[in-house]
Protein backbone atom coordinates (compact mmCIF):
# COMPACT_ATOMS: atom_id res chain seq x y z
CA UNK A 1 0.00 0.00 0.00
CA UNK A 2 2.82 2.43 0.80
CA UNK A 3 4.38 1.79 -2.61
CA UNK A 4 1.04 2.45 -4.31
CA UNK A 5 0.57 5.61 -2.24
CA UNK A 6 4.03 6.88 -3.23
CA UNK A 7 3.40 6.08 -6.90
CA UNK A 8 0.07 7.93 -6.82
CA UNK A 9 1.71 10.87 -5.06
CA UNK A 10 4.37 10.99 -7.78
CA UNK A 11 1.77 10.66 -10.53
CA UNK A 12 -0.30 13.48 -9.06
CA UNK A 13 2.81 15.64 -8.79
CA UNK A 14 3.66 15.05 -12.47
CA UNK A 15 0.10 15.73 -13.61
CA UNK A 16 -0.02 18.99 -11.68
CA UNK A 17 3.53 20.01 -12.61
CA UNK A 18 2.44 22.32 -15.49
CA UNK A 19 0.12 24.16 -13.11
CA UNK A 20 2.89 24.39 -10.51
CA UNK A 21 5.20 25.90 -13.11
CA UNK A 22 2.61 28.47 -14.24
CA UNK A 23 1.78 29.46 -10.64
CA UNK A 24 5.47 29.61 -9.78
CA UNK A 25 6.15 31.98 -12.69
CA UNK A 26 3.19 34.16 -11.73
CA UNK A 27 3.62 34.35 -7.97
CA UNK A 28 6.38 32.01 -6.84
CA UNK A 29 3.69 30.05 -4.99
CA UNK A 30 5.14 26.56 -5.26
CA UNK A 31 8.78 27.16 -6.13
CA UNK A 32 9.39 28.95 -2.82
CA UNK A 33 11.24 26.60 -0.50
CA UNK A 34 11.47 23.84 -3.11
CA UNK A 35 14.89 22.66 -1.90
CA UNK A 36 13.54 22.31 1.61
CA UNK A 37 10.43 20.52 0.34
CA UNK A 38 12.84 18.02 -1.22
CA UNK A 39 14.51 17.39 2.12
CA UNK A 40 17.42 19.84 1.93
CA UNK A 41 16.98 21.33 5.39
CA UNK A 42 19.77 23.73 6.39
CA UNK A 43 21.78 22.87 9.47
CA UNK A 44 20.77 24.66 12.65
CA UNK A 45 22.17 25.31 16.10
CA UNK A 46 20.83 22.97 18.74
CA UNK A 47 20.22 24.85 21.94
CA UNK A 48 19.92 21.59 23.80
CA UNK A 49 18.01 18.35 23.94
CA UNK A 50 15.44 17.17 23.14
CA UNK A 51 14.72 18.44 19.62
CA UNK A 52 10.97 18.77 18.94
CA UNK A 53 9.67 19.17 15.39
CA UNK A 54 6.35 21.05 15.21
CA UNK A 55 4.50 21.07 11.88
CA UNK A 56 1.82 23.68 11.10
CA UNK A 57 0.18 23.75 7.68
CA UNK A 58 -0.66 27.41 7.29
CA UNK A 59 -1.49 30.61 9.16
CA UNK A 60 -4.32 29.25 11.31
CA UNK A 61 -2.38 26.27 12.63
CA UNK A 62 0.71 28.40 13.21
CA UNK A 63 -1.17 30.93 15.31
CA UNK A 64 -3.00 28.18 17.19
CA UNK A 65 0.34 26.65 18.17
CA UNK A 66 1.67 29.85 19.75
CA UNK A 67 0.45 29.33 23.35
CA UNK A 68 1.48 25.67 23.20
CA UNK A 69 5.00 26.61 22.11
CA UNK A 70 5.23 29.20 24.89
CA UNK A 71 4.13 26.65 27.50
CA UNK A 72 6.36 23.91 26.08
CA UNK A 73 9.50 26.05 26.19
CA UNK A 74 8.66 27.22 29.69
CA UNK A 75 8.29 23.60 30.85
CA UNK A 76 11.39 22.42 28.95
CA UNK A 77 13.75 25.42 28.69
CA UNK A 78 16.59 23.33 27.22
CA UNK A 79 14.42 22.04 24.39
CA UNK A 80 15.34 22.85 20.78
CA UNK A 81 12.27 23.67 18.71
CA UNK A 82 12.08 23.47 14.91
CA UNK A 83 8.95 24.48 13.00
CA UNK A 84 7.75 23.58 9.51
CA UNK A 85 4.85 24.87 7.42
CA UNK A 86 3.37 23.94 4.08
CA UNK A 87 2.21 27.31 2.74
CA UNK A 88 4.20 30.45 2.00
CA UNK A 89 1.90 32.57 4.19
CA UNK A 90 2.26 30.07 7.03
CA UNK A 91 6.04 30.28 6.65
CA UNK A 92 5.98 34.05 6.87
CA UNK A 93 3.79 34.04 9.97
CA UNK A 94 5.91 31.32 11.61
CA UNK A 95 9.06 33.36 11.01
CA UNK A 96 7.39 36.31 12.69
CA UNK A 97 5.83 34.48 15.65
CA UNK A 98 8.62 32.01 16.42
CA UNK A 99 11.67 34.01 15.34
CA UNK A 100 13.04 34.09 18.90
CA UNK A 101 11.96 30.57 19.84
CA UNK A 102 12.64 28.22 16.94
CA UNK A 103 16.13 27.11 15.98
CA UNK A 104 14.92 26.48 12.42
CA UNK A 105 11.80 27.32 10.40
CA UNK A 106 11.46 25.50 7.09
CA UNK A 107 9.05 24.00 4.56
CA UNK A 108 7.56 20.56 5.22
CA UNK A 109 8.98 17.87 2.93
CA UNK A 110 6.94 16.32 0.16
CA UNK A 111 5.78 12.99 1.56
CA UNK A 112 8.13 10.73 -0.36
CA UNK A 113 10.14 8.32 1.78
CA UNK A 114 13.50 9.62 0.52
CA UNK A 115 12.66 13.29 1.19
CA UNK A 116 11.38 12.44 4.66
CA UNK A 117 14.57 10.48 5.44
CA UNK A 118 16.76 13.39 4.35
CA UNK A 119 14.79 15.72 6.60
CA UNK A 120 14.94 13.40 9.60
CA UNK A 121 18.71 12.95 9.20
CA UNK A 122 19.19 16.69 9.67
CA UNK A 123 16.62 17.29 12.41
CA UNK A 124 16.99 14.07 14.43
CA UNK A 125 13.87 14.88 16.46
CA UNK A 126 12.99 13.31 19.78
CA UNK A 127 9.32 13.95 19.02
CA UNK A 128 7.17 15.19 16.12
CA UNK A 129 3.97 17.19 16.68
CA UNK A 130 1.54 17.48 13.77
CA UNK A 131 -1.13 20.18 14.01
CA UNK A 132 -4.76 19.37 13.18
CA UNK A 133 -5.19 16.93 10.25
CA UNK A 134 -1.71 16.15 9.00
CA UNK A 135 -1.68 12.38 8.47
CA UNK A 136 1.28 11.91 6.14
CA UNK A 137 1.88 8.16 5.72
CA UNK A 138 5.61 8.23 4.92
CA UNK A 139 6.39 10.76 7.64
CA UNK A 140 4.66 8.57 10.21
CA UNK A 141 6.22 5.38 8.87
CA UNK A 142 9.79 6.70 8.76
CA UNK A 143 9.46 8.12 12.27
CA UNK A 144 8.09 4.80 13.50
CA UNK A 145 11.10 3.00 12.06
CA UNK A 146 13.36 5.32 14.07
CA UNK A 147 11.23 5.02 17.23
CA UNK A 148 10.39 8.74 17.09
CA UNK A 149 6.98 9.41 18.70
CA UNK A 150 4.58 11.29 16.43
CA UNK A 151 1.50 12.93 17.88
CA UNK A 152 -1.50 14.67 16.37
CA UNK A 153 -2.10 17.91 18.27
CA UNK A 154 -5.32 19.93 18.17
CA UNK A 155 -6.58 17.10 15.98
CA UNK A 156 -9.54 17.59 13.72
CA UNK A 157 -11.29 15.28 11.27
CA UNK A 158 -13.95 17.14 9.30
CA UNK A 159 -16.91 15.37 7.74
CA UNK A 160 -15.35 15.80 4.31
CA UNK A 161 -11.97 14.43 5.41
CA UNK A 162 -13.66 11.54 7.21
CA UNK A 163 -15.53 10.52 4.05
CA UNK A 164 -12.30 10.61 2.04
CA UNK A 165 -10.32 8.64 4.62
CA UNK A 166 -13.14 6.11 4.95
CA UNK A 167 -12.72 5.17 1.29
CA UNK A 168 -9.21 3.90 2.11
CA UNK A 169 -9.96 2.86 5.68
CA UNK A 170 -7.71 -0.21 5.65
CA UNK A 171 -4.68 1.88 4.67
CA UNK A 172 -5.52 4.75 7.03
CA UNK A 173 -5.89 2.30 9.91
CA UNK A 174 -2.36 1.10 9.19
CA UNK A 175 -1.10 4.70 9.05
CA UNK A 176 -2.76 5.54 12.38
CA UNK A 177 -0.93 2.74 14.16
CA UNK A 178 2.20 4.91 13.90
CA UNK A 179 0.62 7.69 15.98
CA UNK A 180 1.65 7.84 19.63
CA UNK A 181 -1.47 9.78 20.56
CA UNK A 182 -4.12 12.04 19.03
CA UNK A 183 -5.19 15.06 21.08
CA UNK A 184 -8.53 15.87 19.45
CA UNK A 185 -10.49 19.11 19.49
CA UNK A 186 -13.91 17.60 20.17
CA UNK A 187 -15.71 14.35 20.91
CA UNK A 188 -16.95 14.29 17.31
CA UNK A 189 -13.37 14.47 16.06
CA UNK A 190 -12.37 11.75 18.53
CA UNK A 191 -15.15 9.48 17.35
CA UNK A 192 -14.18 9.92 13.70
CA UNK A 193 -10.53 9.04 14.24
CA UNK A 194 -11.65 6.08 16.35
CA UNK A 195 -13.85 4.85 13.49
CA UNK A 196 -10.87 5.16 11.16
CA UNK A 197 -8.93 2.75 13.33
CA UNK A 198 -7.03 4.55 16.08
CA UNK A 199 -7.38 2.70 19.38
CA UNK A 200 -9.05 4.26 22.42
CA UNK A 201 -5.87 4.29 24.50
CA UNK A 202 -4.30 6.79 22.07
CA UNK A 203 -7.26 9.21 21.79
CA UNK A 204 -7.72 12.14 24.17
CA UNK A 205 -10.16 15.04 23.85
CA UNK A 206 -8.25 18.13 24.92
CA UNK A 207 -10.37 20.89 23.37
CA UNK A 208 -9.31 23.43 20.79
CA UNK A 209 -6.00 25.29 21.08
CA UNK A 210 -7.52 28.09 19.01
CA UNK A 211 -9.56 29.19 22.04
CA UNK A 212 -6.27 29.69 23.89
CA UNK A 213 -4.42 31.29 20.99
CA UNK A 214 -7.31 33.69 20.34
CA UNK A 215 -6.86 35.04 23.85
CA UNK A 216 -3.23 36.05 23.28
CA UNK A 217 -2.83 39.79 22.84
CA UNK A 218 -2.22 41.36 19.47
CA UNK A 219 0.52 43.81 18.64
CA UNK A 220 -0.88 46.93 20.31
CA UNK A 221 1.74 49.16 18.71
CA UNK A 222 0.74 47.92 15.25
CA UNK A 223 -2.95 48.38 16.06
CA UNK A 224 -2.32 51.96 17.07
CA UNK A 225 -0.20 52.62 13.98
CA UNK A 226 -3.02 51.37 11.73
CA UNK A 227 -5.57 53.38 13.71
CA UNK A 228 -3.58 56.58 13.30
CA UNK A 229 -2.73 56.07 9.66
CA UNK A 230 -6.31 55.48 8.50
CA UNK A 231 -7.93 57.63 11.21
CA UNK A 232 -10.25 54.91 12.47
CA UNK A 233 -12.46 56.31 15.23
CA UNK A 234 -15.89 55.93 16.83
CA UNK A 235 -17.41 58.49 14.48
CA UNK A 236 -17.21 56.14 11.48
CA UNK A 237 -18.15 52.50 11.99
CA UNK A 238 -15.65 49.99 10.63
CA UNK A 239 -16.62 46.68 9.05
CA UNK A 240 -13.75 44.22 8.60
CA UNK A 241 -14.12 41.46 5.98
CA UNK A 242 -11.50 38.90 6.95
CA UNK A 243 -9.93 36.02 5.01
CA UNK A 244 -12.24 36.33 2.02
CA UNK A 245 -12.37 34.05 -1.00
CA UNK A 246 -13.80 34.65 -4.47
CA UNK A 247 -16.60 35.63 -5.09
CA UNK A 248 -17.13 36.85 -1.54
CA UNK A 249 -15.44 40.19 -2.22
CA UNK A 250 -18.02 41.06 -4.87
CA UNK A 251 -20.83 40.08 -2.49
CA UNK A 252 -19.35 42.14 0.34
CA UNK A 253 -18.82 45.25 -1.79
CA UNK A 254 -22.48 45.29 -2.87
CA UNK A 255 -23.71 44.54 0.67
CA UNK A 256 -21.50 47.32 2.02
CA UNK A 257 -22.79 49.77 -0.59
CA UNK A 258 -26.39 49.01 0.42
CA UNK A 259 -25.60 49.35 4.13
CA UNK A 260 -24.07 52.76 3.43
CA UNK A 261 -27.42 54.04 2.18
CA UNK A 262 -28.43 54.43 5.83
CA UNK A 263 -24.88 54.73 7.23
CA UNK A 264 -22.92 56.79 4.68
CA UNK A 265 -19.93 57.22 7.02
CA UNK A 266 -19.29 53.48 7.46
CA UNK A 267 -15.94 52.18 6.26
CA UNK A 268 -14.72 48.77 5.14
CA UNK A 269 -11.38 47.03 5.53
CA UNK A 270 -11.05 43.86 3.46
CA UNK A 271 -8.36 41.20 3.78
CA UNK A 272 -8.35 38.47 1.08
CA UNK A 273 -7.28 35.05 2.36
CA UNK A 274 -4.61 34.43 -0.28
CA UNK A 275 -1.90 37.00 -1.14
CA UNK A 276 -1.90 36.04 -4.81
CA UNK A 277 -5.42 37.53 -5.03
CA UNK A 278 -4.52 40.98 -3.72
CA UNK A 279 -4.16 42.40 -7.23
CA UNK A 280 -7.42 40.78 -8.36
CA UNK A 281 -9.36 42.33 -5.47
CA UNK A 282 -7.74 45.72 -6.09
CA UNK A 283 -8.93 45.55 -9.71
CA UNK A 284 -12.43 44.67 -8.52
CA UNK A 285 -12.42 47.64 -6.16
CA UNK A 286 -11.79 49.97 -9.10
CA UNK A 287 -15.22 49.03 -10.50
CA UNK A 288 -17.17 49.74 -7.29
CA UNK A 289 -17.07 53.52 -7.17
CA UNK A 290 -15.59 53.47 -3.67
CA UNK A 291 -12.57 55.55 -2.79
CA UNK A 292 -9.95 53.08 -1.60
CA UNK A 293 -6.32 52.57 -0.72
CA UNK A 294 -3.88 49.74 -0.16
CA UNK A 295 -2.17 49.10 3.13
CA UNK A 296 1.08 48.41 1.24
CA UNK A 297 1.15 51.93 -0.25
CA UNK A 298 3.09 54.75 1.31
CA UNK A 299 0.91 56.81 3.68
CA UNK A 300 -0.90 59.77 2.15
CA UNK A 301 -3.45 62.29 3.39
CA UNK A 302 -6.51 61.18 1.34
CA UNK A 303 -6.46 57.62 2.71
CA UNK A 304 -7.71 58.84 6.09
CA UNK A 305 -11.04 59.57 4.40
CA UNK A 306 -11.27 56.65 1.96
CA UNK A 307 -14.23 54.26 2.02
CA UNK A 308 -12.32 50.99 1.71
CA UNK A 309 -8.86 49.80 2.80
CA UNK A 310 -7.41 46.71 1.15
CA UNK A 311 -5.18 44.93 3.65
CA UNK A 312 -2.69 43.55 1.13
CA UNK A 313 -0.14 42.51 3.75
CA UNK A 314 0.49 39.32 5.71
CA UNK A 315 0.28 38.94 9.47
CA UNK A 316 -1.52 42.21 10.26
CA UNK A 317 -5.16 41.12 10.29
CA UNK A 318 -5.18 40.25 13.97
CA UNK A 319 -4.03 43.77 14.86
CA UNK A 320 -7.03 45.18 12.96
CA UNK A 321 -9.72 43.34 14.93
CA UNK A 322 -9.68 45.62 17.99
CA UNK A 323 -10.53 48.52 15.65
CA UNK A 324 -13.63 46.86 14.16
CA UNK A 325 -17.30 47.27 14.98
CA UNK A 326 -18.32 44.25 12.89
CA UNK A 327 -16.20 41.43 11.46
CA UNK A 328 -17.32 39.20 8.62
CA UNK A 329 -15.22 36.01 8.43
CA UNK A 330 -14.85 34.68 4.91
CA UNK A 331 -14.40 31.33 3.23
CA UNK A 332 -17.93 30.70 4.43
CA UNK A 333 -20.41 32.09 1.89
CA UNK A 334 -18.96 29.72 -0.69
CA UNK A 335 -18.16 26.15 0.42
CA UNK A 336 -14.53 26.50 1.54
CA UNK A 337 -15.26 25.37 5.09
CA UNK A 338 -14.85 28.78 6.69
CA UNK A 339 -11.99 30.58 8.42
CA UNK A 340 -11.25 31.15 12.09
CA UNK A 341 -13.86 33.36 13.75
CA UNK A 342 -12.35 33.04 17.23
CA UNK A 343 -9.86 35.90 16.97
CA UNK A 344 -12.45 38.67 16.51
CA UNK A 345 -14.78 36.88 18.95
CA UNK A 346 -12.07 36.83 21.63
CA UNK A 347 -11.79 40.61 21.34
CA UNK A 348 -15.52 40.92 21.94
CA UNK A 349 -16.25 42.02 18.38
CA UNK A 350 -19.63 41.16 16.84
CA UNK A 351 -18.80 38.46 14.29
CA UNK A 352 -20.69 37.34 11.19
CA UNK A 353 -20.00 34.26 9.10
CA UNK A 354 -21.55 32.39 6.20
CA UNK A 355 -23.22 28.97 6.30
CA UNK A 356 -20.19 26.91 5.26
CA UNK A 357 -18.10 26.50 8.43
CA UNK A 358 -17.30 22.78 8.45
CA UNK A 359 -13.62 23.47 9.22
CA UNK A 360 -14.72 25.14 12.46
CA UNK A 361 -17.86 23.13 13.22
CA UNK A 362 -17.30 22.80 16.98
CA UNK A 363 -16.37 26.47 17.35
CA UNK A 364 -19.39 27.59 15.32
CA UNK A 365 -21.67 25.39 17.42
CA UNK A 366 -20.26 26.72 20.71
CA UNK A 367 -20.79 30.33 19.63
CA UNK A 368 -24.24 29.82 18.10
CA UNK A 369 -25.52 28.03 21.20
CA UNK A 370 -24.79 31.21 23.19
CA UNK A 371 -26.14 33.61 20.52
CA UNK A 372 -22.57 34.85 20.20
CA UNK A 373 -22.30 34.63 16.41
CA UNK A 374 -24.45 35.59 13.43
CA UNK A 375 -24.52 33.01 10.66
CA UNK A 376 -26.12 33.67 7.29
CA UNK A 377 -28.31 31.22 5.39
CA UNK A 378 -27.28 28.80 2.65
CA UNK A 379 -28.70 30.77 -0.27
CA UNK A 380 -27.68 31.95 -3.73
CA UNK A 381 -25.00 34.66 -4.07
CA UNK A 382 -27.69 37.23 -4.91
CA UNK A 383 -29.71 36.33 -1.82
CA UNK A 384 -26.52 36.21 0.27
CA UNK A 385 -25.77 39.79 -0.77
CA UNK A 386 -29.21 40.97 0.36
CA UNK A 387 -29.00 39.06 3.64
CA UNK A 388 -25.53 40.37 4.42
CA UNK A 389 -26.58 43.95 3.64
CA UNK A 390 -29.57 43.57 5.99
CA UNK A 391 -27.31 42.19 8.74
CA UNK A 392 -24.78 45.01 8.37
CA UNK A 393 -27.56 47.61 8.43
CA UNK A 394 -29.29 46.07 11.44
CA UNK A 395 -26.07 45.85 13.44
CA UNK A 396 -25.03 49.40 12.58
CA UNK A 397 -28.48 50.60 13.68
CA UNK A 398 -28.29 48.90 17.09
CA UNK A 399 -25.03 49.52 18.93
CA UNK A 400 -26.14 47.78 22.13
CA UNK A 401 -27.28 44.59 20.36
CA UNK A 402 -23.97 44.49 18.50
CA UNK A 403 -22.02 44.88 21.73
CA UNK A 404 -24.07 42.18 23.50
CA UNK A 405 -23.18 39.67 20.80
CA UNK A 406 -19.52 40.62 21.15
CA UNK A 407 -19.58 40.27 24.94
CA UNK A 408 -21.17 36.82 24.70
CA UNK A 409 -18.56 35.76 22.16
CA UNK A 410 -15.73 36.87 24.44
CA UNK A 411 -17.30 34.93 27.31
CA UNK A 412 -17.57 31.74 25.22
CA UNK A 413 -13.91 32.03 24.27
CA UNK A 414 -12.89 32.46 27.89
CA UNK A 415 -14.90 29.45 29.12
CA UNK A 416 -13.45 27.13 26.49
CA UNK A 417 -9.79 27.81 27.22
CA UNK A 418 -7.54 25.13 28.70
CA UNK A 419 -6.53 22.92 25.78
CA UNK A 420 -2.93 24.10 26.01
CA UNK A 421 -2.41 22.77 29.52
CA UNK A 422 -3.95 19.38 28.73
CA UNK A 423 -1.95 19.03 25.51
CA UNK A 424 1.23 20.04 27.31
CA UNK A 425 0.61 17.27 29.85
CA UNK A 426 0.51 14.69 27.06
CA UNK A 427 3.65 15.98 25.38
CA UNK A 428 5.46 16.09 28.71
CA UNK A 429 4.81 12.39 29.22
CA UNK A 430 6.56 11.66 25.92
CA UNK A 431 9.54 13.95 26.52
CA UNK A 432 9.98 12.76 30.10
CA UNK A 433 9.53 9.06 29.37
CA UNK A 434 12.46 6.67 29.01
CA UNK A 435 13.12 5.24 25.55
CA UNK A 436 10.57 2.61 24.56
CA UNK A 437 10.82 -0.41 22.34
CA UNK A 438 8.47 -1.65 19.64
CA UNK A 439 6.78 1.76 19.59
CA UNK A 440 5.26 1.13 23.00
CA UNK A 441 2.26 3.36 23.73
CA UNK A 442 2.29 5.43 26.91
CA UNK A 443 -0.79 5.45 29.09
CA UNK A 444 -2.75 8.70 28.88
CA UNK A 445 -5.79 7.50 30.80
CA UNK A 446 -4.94 9.60 33.87
CA UNK A 447 -5.40 12.89 32.01
CA UNK A 448 -8.93 14.32 32.16
CA UNK A 449 -10.81 14.73 28.90
CA UNK A 450 -12.88 17.83 28.29
CA UNK A 451 -16.61 17.52 28.73
CA UNK A 452 -17.59 20.04 26.10
CA UNK A 453 -16.24 21.63 22.93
Amino acid sequence: MYLLYSLLLTLGFLILLPRFIVDALRSGKYVTGLRQRLGNIPAFNRKGEPVVWLHCVSVGETRAAQPLVNALLERFPSLTLVVSTTTVTGQQVARDIFRNQAAAIFYFPIDWAWTVRRTLRVIQPAAVLLMETELWPNVLRECHRREIPVSLVNGRISKTSFRRYAKIKHFIKRVLTDLTFAAMQSREDAERIRELGLTDDRIIVTGNLKFDSAATSSDEQLTEEIRQRFQFDAKRALIVAASTHAPEEAIIFVAFKRARLSHPNARLLIAPRHPERFEEVASLLKTTGFSFTLRSKSPSAPEAECDVILLDTIGELRAVYPLADIVFVGGSVTPHGGQNMLEPAAYGICTVTGPHTSNFAAITKALLEENALIQTSAVSPEEATTELADIFTRLLNDDEARRRIGRRAKSVCHRNQGATEQTLGLISQILSAPATTDHEVLSFSTLPATTSK
